[in-house]
């Protein structure tokens, strides 16, 4: 977690967390950490995407004069990236070869693949969670001819290492992400607002250019989220991953622990 300025329970923590907005989307059904948090300590969760994402059309992408065949793998760092790349693919009847090697990020982007694939007859190549990781698995495969469908909002890090270490290497952007209309927020407040990109920091201030912080809570998740909290000028109050909180609900709720621990401790005792 991010180091606090004020000691737990005073200043800006003093507050109880009471209201917490979550930039993404609902989750699908009700298994979900964020609403065993509501029912755990009363708090109110809403979900509200604060970035969209829009396909680059089949004619756009022509345009780019990317020739998809040409290449014998493709590095996929989101779903988004997944289902926009076989988009494109299916416009352009092109049906991936079976020799094709898939690389991404994560275990979670590599099973979506089978939305698309059967991945056991595949050669698939994954990394553990960042592209930092992806990177040792990529260097073993000098000879490959990569190509890296992203947005046209991406981090400098793939294709800085990818250039550098002279691999053959293609970026085709097929998605663009833009900030949401947030208006019917504009009176709406929250104790704790949970940030997953620096493009939803980025959104925050597009709907909001006065956006105040006053005793809002910011949650980032990354480090590049973090950077964009900080360098928009907000108080990061809550960091996540950590090694005690890998998750944003693992670090949200050790922030309320940490901060209004001795305050739920005695309201336990007194519901006895």
């Amino acid at each position: 977690m991010a180091e606090s300025k004020d000691q737990p329970g005073t200043g800006r923590h003093a507050k109880r967390i009471s209201s917490i907005l979550v930039t993404q989307p609902k989750p699908a059904n009700d298994v979900s950490p964020y609403f065993s948090i509501a029912d755990k300590y009363g708090i109110k969760v809403d979900f509200r995407e604060f970035i969209e994402v829009q396909p680059v059309s089949y004619k756009d992408f022509r345009k780019e004069k990317v020739n998809i065949q040409e290449h014998t793998a493709v590095i996929f760092t989101s779903r988004n990236a997944v289902d926009h790349f076989f988009r494109i693919c299916q416009e352009a009847k092109i049906e991936m070869p079976a020799e094709m090697k898939y690389f991404c990020i994560s275990e979670q982007t590599a099973n979506y693949l089978q939305k698309y694939i059967v991945l056991r007859k595949r050669k698939l190549f994954v990394g553990q969670r960042t592209a930092a990781d992806l990177f040792d698995v990529i260097k073993k495969h000098k000879g490959e001819k990569f190509l890296y469908p992203c947005s046209d909002i991406r981090k400098d890090d793939i294709p800085e290492f990818m250039r550098a270490n002279g691999f053959k290497f293609t970026e085709a952007v097929i998605y663009r992400t833009v900030a949401s209309d947030l208006s019917d927020l504009s009176d709406v407040k929250y104790d704790c607002i949970a940030f997953f990109s620096p493009s939803g920091i980025s959104s925050l201030f597009i709907n909001f250019p006065d956006f105040e912080q006053n005793g809002t809570r910011i949650a980032a998740f990354g480090p590049t989220t973090a950077k964009a909290v900080i360098d928009a000028g907000l108080e990061l109050d809550i960091e996540a991953p950590q090694p005690n909180a890998p998750s944003m609900t693992g670090a949200i709720e050790a922030y309320i622990r940490q901060h209004h621990g001795a305050e739920l401790l005695k309201e336990k005792k007194s519901s006895k």
